[in-house]
């Protein structure tokens, strides 16, 4: 069964943290490098023109597209399904219609959602011990994340430590991947 590993919630709300705790807690887990078209960070992702992304669009492999800090962030189809092949994606969003747009993306592919959140001052800290230098604009876009409506697990990064974090991730997605082989694929739970 493929599967793979949602981690949503708003900027500075641990979502590189966890996925790198779960890259370290087990090979099989690997970084979803999402598309990236403009300036700013490139670690992490995949960058392209507009162009390149256009084609994609055109040949209706974008999943799910976003725009924010000047730049174009999509998540793909043919990226998704290279990525379940080869281990666990953990996939970074931050929008509630992304969730849906991926989740539904691959047949036959199971999700894990974890939903990640820490209070406004823990991630204006986490901005700044960063060294963004649009704080102002990513503390908008953590104000305007809203709650996920249905996750598997849901995590107060102030609360928890990343790698307990990633150990419940983890026994989450064996235990789910094992109640997926219990059942026939036709079947509500398979």
């Amino acid at each position: 069964m493929t599967r793979g590993v949602i981690l949503y919630g708003p900027p500075a709300a641990g979502k590189d943290t966890v996925d790198a705790a779960l890259r370290a807690l087990s090979d099989d887990y690997v970084h979803f490098a999402r598309i990236k078209v403009g300036e700013g960070r490139r670690e992490g992702y995949r960058i392209t023109t507009s162009a390149a992304l256009q084609e994609l669009r055109e040949r209706g492999g974008v999943v799910w597209e976003n725009s924010r800090y000047g730049a174009t962030y999509a998540v793909d189809r043919p990226g998704l399904i290279d990525a379940l092949g080869h281990g666990v994606p953990v996939l970074h969003l931050g929008q509630v219609e992304a969730v849906d747009a991926v989740a539904t993306a691959v047949s036959g592919a199971r999700w894990v959602v974890v939903s990640l959140w820490c209070p406004e001052d823990v991630a204006v800290d986490r901005l700044r011990q960063r060294g963004s230098a649009d704080v102002a604009e990513r503390l908008e876009a953590w104000r305007a994340t809203p709650e996920l409506g249905e996750a598997d697990l849901r995590f107060d990064t102030s609360m928890v430590e990343p790698r307990d974090a990633a150990r419940r991730i983890d026994a989450h997605v064996r235990k789910a991947c094992t109640l997926a082989d219990s059942f026939p694929p036709d079947s509500p739970r398979g």
